[in-house]
This record gives structure tokens, sequence and C-alpha cells, in this order.
């Protein structure tokens, strides 16, 4: 994790463990991620 002082940049400071905001990103990022397979296993063409 991030010490003190040490800045993040890109997806570190996006998905940052250890804020509210950050938790909150990783968050709606699996919820997106599970939506996401379900509508693939629902709209995707059935076999014959």
């Amino acid at each position: 994790m991030a010490g003190e002082g040490e800045k993040l940049t890109g997806l570190s400071k996006i998905f940052n463990g250890q804020t509210m905001s950050g938790r909150a990103n990783v968050a709606k990022a699996t919820y997106a991620v599970v939506g996401l397979l379900i509508a693939y296993q629902v709209l995707k063409p059935k076999k014959k």
C-alpha cells in the first residue's frame, strides 16, 4: 500500500484501498463486471 507522502498515479489513484472513494470505486467496478457477465449470459444467442 501507499506509505506517507507517496503519490499515487493511474489506476492506483482511482482504486485506492485506503480511502472511502477508492473502496467505493472497487465496489462499483465489481458490480459492473458481475452485471456484464449476467447480461452476456442472458443475451447470448441460444444454440439449437
